[in-house]
């Protein structure tokens, strides 16, 4: 399954007194492009959560390329680049205008109840709606 990229429009309070958008916003906007891969895969936040999964991050790392400012509509692609029943590895392209604003990774892994779930073995429609988009990458 191919998803479309999000789009965040850079907010004016997201942004420093030098009217260059804050660095912290991009791991929010990392997240908002999670969310909304997930609503794509039919499979949300709320879905997930509701059956008791959570995914919490365990690594992150971002590289600026350019700076945003107001009103910069950032294309954020997001796709997964790297998955077990375990942990899943998620690469962003940020861009304002074709041009590369930001990349960014993210690592997350599955809790049941607290603890570690094998994806496959206890959600295996959130385990197939993943992987659904590794095959069309």
């Amino acid at each position: 399954m191919t998803t479309k990229p999000y789009i965040h429009v850079v907010k004016y309070y997201e942004c420093d007194r030098m009217g260059v958008t804050h660095h912290s916003n991009y791991v929010r906007f990392m997240e908002e492009a999670r969310i909304d891969w997930m609503d794509q895969l039919g499979y949300g936040f709320e879905r997930m959560e509701a059956e008791g999964v959570v995914s919490p991050v365990m690594a992150i790392e971002l590289a600026y390329k350019r700076t945003t400012t107001f009103k910069d509509a950032i294309e954020i692609d997001i796709r997964v680049s790297s998955m077990s029943e375990l942990k899943i590895s998620f690469a962003y392209t940020m861009r304002v205008g074709g041009k590369v604003v930001c990349t960014a990774a993210s690592t997350h892994c599955f809790l049941f109840e607290g603890r570690p779930v094998v994806l496959s073995q206890r959600f295996p429609e959130l385990y197939s709606a993943i992987s659904s988009t590794l095959v069309a990458q």
